[in-house]
């Protein structure tokens, strides 16, 4: 009998029926417009979708072009409720979401699970909503897609960066980061610091995004850290917080979407 990881906050951050949630997914992904060239990696915010939904539908709506390519997706969020040292797996050979199961990519975790750095802890993912919440986008999207969920905790830029290197792999593989940015600040202030932290992934200086900026600020270097190494570059395809979505101005949550791309590849519009 399979391990499978059942859904934790279906019904919370997105709908717990099938229909619903195709529904919304689909809602969401139809009303960003051109999407531009097909990026190797995304960063993407995870809060319900009513409030972050939209600015990463911006950024998944980019994979669907690929989506007979592409086989496996490496998600990598922050640790919200376990304390990780390092990188945390998990058991279960699949995640589980009200559309069905999404498949663990079995050989990529025997991979990693050698690596010093990277330990299996399903405390880290039982609850965690981080990765949940991206699965239904790569569901639909997606075809025959394998998963690679890792939890990021204590863990410094380049140690996450080698963790991502391990499986990098080629087109067939695209890595989808998990976070939200500024969070419970004035409007005006949000906007200022949420700026601040798109130029710093814009210009891969991980040094640039301290854990306050960003809940996933980890996972964020990491990816920016192997950016650098590969000389991608980066684009900010959406940013907005909670005031501009869905909720009030005077403490908000900041949402960011951004594309990383080879440098052949030409220049995205920005939404």
């Amino acid at each position: 009998m399979s391990i499978v990881r059942p859904p934790a906050v279906a019904g919370l951050f997105y709908p717990a029926e099938a229909r619903a949630l195709r529904e919304a997914v689909r809602g969401l992904v139809r009303r960003v417009g051109h999407t531009g060239p097909v990026p190797k990696a995304l960063i993407v915010p995870h809060a319900a979708y009513e409030y972050s939904g939209p600015v990463a539908a911006a950024g998944f709506a980019r994979l669907a072009q690929d989506r007979q390519l592409i086989r496996r997706v490496v998600l990598l969020g922050p640790s919200h409720f376990a304390k990780v040292s390092g990188l945390a797996l998990s058991s279960a050979e699949a995640f589980a979401t009200p559309l069905g199961e999404l498949p663990v990519d079995r050989a990529a975790v025997k991979t990693l699970a050698a690596h010093p750095y990277v330990q299996v802890a399903d405390d880290a993912h039982s609850r965690e909503h981080s990765l949940e919440v991206q699965l239904p986008f790569v569901q639909e999207l997606l075809e025959e897609v394998r998963v690679v969920p890792l939890a990021v905790g204590e863990a410094r830029a380049d140690v996450v960066g080698r963790v991502l290197e391990a499986v990098w792999g080629g087109p067939e593989t695209r890595i989808v980061v998990s976070s939200d940015l500024s969070h419970y600040h004035a409007y005006a202030d949000a906007r200022r610091l949420d700026r601040a932290t798109a130029r710093a992934v814009e210009r891969l200086a991980p040094e640039g995004i301290p854990d306050d900026r960003a809940c996933g600020a980890r996972a964020i270097n990491g990816l920016l850290w192997s950016a650098r190494t590969r000389r991608l570059r980066a684009t900010t395809v959406d940013l907005r917080n909670s005031g501009d979505t869905a909720g009030t101005r005077d403490a908000v949550v900041g949402y960011g979407a951004f594309a990383f791309f080879a440098h052949q590849a030409s220049s995205p519009s920005r939404s």
